[in-house]
């Protein structure tokens, strides 16, 4: 049984540094990427059990990054989080395939309870 290995998107290092102490807590693997291009050449090179992005970064949005997610890993779940937490970003995250959508800032007990539900636990397979 392997670890699970989530990788977090943002463009903000205290939000991708504070995700993964979170999640590195209760034992996940955690990789982290400043952009959703960056993020893109990780998945490329690496399988993941889970994809936490934000949707507002300059050189690829979330929704593109879902998207190209959708298209090439269909079976990879997304969590979207954002500070811009309308209806209408949350309608728009779910029809390209977002699984949850978490609205910053979060409590870590939210973030780790996002992960458990979408990502499985720490040790499934």
């Amino acid at each position: 049984m392997g670890r699970k290995k989530i990788l977090v998107i943002d463009d903000e290092a205290i939000v991708r540094i504070s995700c993964k102490r979170v999640l590195e807590t209760e034992g996940y693997d955690v990789e982290l990427a400043s952009s959703g291009t960056m993020a893109v050449g990780c998945m490329e090179k690496e399988r993941y059990d889970l994809v936490i992005t934000d949707l507002m970064m300059p050189d690829m949005d979330g929704f593109e990054l879902i998207g190209v997610i959708s298209e090439k890993w269909p079976h990879l779940n997304v969590v979207v989080m954002t500070g811009y937490g309308t209806d209408e970003t949350r309608l728009k995250s779910v029809e390209l395939g977002a699984a949850i959508f978490l609205k910053k800032p979060f409590l870590p007990e939210q973030l780790l309870a996002v992960a458990s539900a979408v990502g499985g636990t720490v040790f499934d397979d």
